[in-house]
């Protein structure tokens, strides 16, 4: 249920009808908006009196939410959601693009990166310090050694780092080292993981599982809001399909729909969706075109000797042709990079 305040409602009057929701047992979700203020009602297995609530003081009125991701649901929040940062914004009207290594290998690995990517005016980095990988014999990543690496390379360029968190013993640390905390494919349905980064106040960036439907990957965005962290962004990393072309199937086409039910911005990781780095740069910029607000690519200065994913990822040279192509092409579709 979603209770949408009068205009001229008071804190008081705001604060009235809260504390109504949680003398019902329920839990409350204040939504300001540019003109009045909505209060989002989670937590009831079974339909709620609307007429409890609309007799309150303030109260213009309370609409039933039909969607089971009542929080991540343009029926409880109609406007797009906007996630402000000191290094960007991601939401509409822009396009934020977040590049680096799959991994962090070293410290002058994330240097040189952060350094190029900055002097191309990107401005959010993306490596792991933690890696999921298939194999239990393949390269792990650098660990807590890398979370320091990352908060290093941060203090001393500016630059806003997103690394995975994969289990809920690191969350801490992670939080600490990084701007916006990605929960990767193979965890979109861990859900003790997502309520965890729900208790966090950093950005988390959702990547969409393997074979995820909408519906499942709107909830699981759901379980981070539900705990009271409203700043999820949702990532179409490719799923898995019949073809054997490509490493994934990269789904531009579930951008229009996701925006029609959802509020919360979108971007996409062509390296994983495709697996191939000469098909990258074609699916960035229809990643572009197909209404995302953002961009995550794996780059790195020596690709073909990357400790992780190297098949996927482009070189300097490649990375800054594509963004030329793309800061080109955005202003033709309202987009500012």
């Amino acid at each position: 249920m979603l209770i949408v305040m009068q205009s001229s409602a008071t804190s008081g009057e705001i604060d009235q009808v809260v504390a109504a929701i949680r003398e019902h047992g329920l839990t409350p979700h204040v939504l300001p908006g540019a003109t009045r203020t909505a209060i989002g009602l989670t937590g009831n297995t079974a339909a709620v009196d609307a007429g409890h609530f609309e007799v309150l003081p303030g109260v213009a009125e309370a609409i039933r939410v039909t969607k089971p991701y009542k929080l991540a649901s343009r029926e409880m929040h109609r406007d797009d959601t906007i996630i402000p940062m000191p290094m960007a914004t991601i939401g509409p009207k822009t396009f934020t693009v977040v590049a680096g290594p799959c991994s962090v290998e070293s410290e002058k690995l994330i240097f040189d990166t952060a350094e190029f990517l900055l002097s191309k005016g990107v401005r959010m980095l993306r490596a792991g310090a933690f890696k999921p990988r298939t194999s239990p014999y393949s390269f792990q990543g650098m660990g807590l050694e890398g979370l320091q690496i990352l908060k290093r390379v941060r203090e001393k360029t500016g630059i806003g780092i997103v690394t995975e968190l994969m289990d809920t013993e690191y969350a801490e640390a992670v939080e600490e080292a990084t701007d916006i905390i990605q929960i990767g494919t193979r965890n979109m349905q861990n859900f003790s993981l997502l309520k965890r980064v729900g208790k966090c106040r950093k950005p988390v960036l959702l990547k969409r599982g393997m074979s995820a439907t909408l519906e499942e990957w709107l909830m699981a965005a759901e379980y981070v809001m539900a705990g009271g962290n409203y700043q999820v962004i949702l990532c179409e990393r490719g799923v898995r399909t019949f073809n054997d072309h490509s490493r994934n199937t990269l789904d531009l086409s579930v951008i229009p729909p996701a925006k029609t039910l959802c509020h919360l911005p979108i971007v996409v990781d062509p390296s994983h969706g495709t697996g191939k780095r000469a098909y990258v740069p074609a699916m960035a910029l229809a990643s572009l075109a197909a209404g995302a607000d953002g961009l995550m690519i794996e780059v790195h200065p020596d690709p073909d000797h990357a400790a992780s994913d190297g098949q996927q990822t482009l070189n300097f040279d490649q990375t800054a042709k594509l963004l030329d192509q793309m800061k080109a092409l955005a202003p033709v579709l309202g987009r500012q990079m």
